[in-house]
């Protein structure tokens, strides 16, 4: 999965150049990228939370119609 680079100083060649040329290579390999991806990628959501957003979504939709009902809020979704 990980690709290693490897840059060998050339004859004529100051530290300098070496550098950027290396960083060139790790850019074109995408190793910087794979290992953001890697770092940042999300977790799937555990059936806990997945459950406890879905009842906390039922309970505020509940809640919304026990308003319109009572008429203290407007069916089109503006509030009077």
């Amino acid at each position: 999965m990980a690709k290693n680079v490897e840059i060998t100083k050339k004859k004529n060649e100051t530290n300098i150049s070496v550098l950027k040329r290396f960083g060139r290579k790790v850019q074109e390999a995408g190793v910087i990228r794979k290992s953001k991806e890697i770092r940042y990628a999300d977790r799937p959501k555990s059936d806990y939370i997945k459950k406890k957003s879905k009842l906390k979504s039922l309970q505020k939709t509940a809640e919304i119609e026990k308003q319109i009902k009572l008429g203290k809020l407007n069916p089109n979704g503006r509030r009077k």
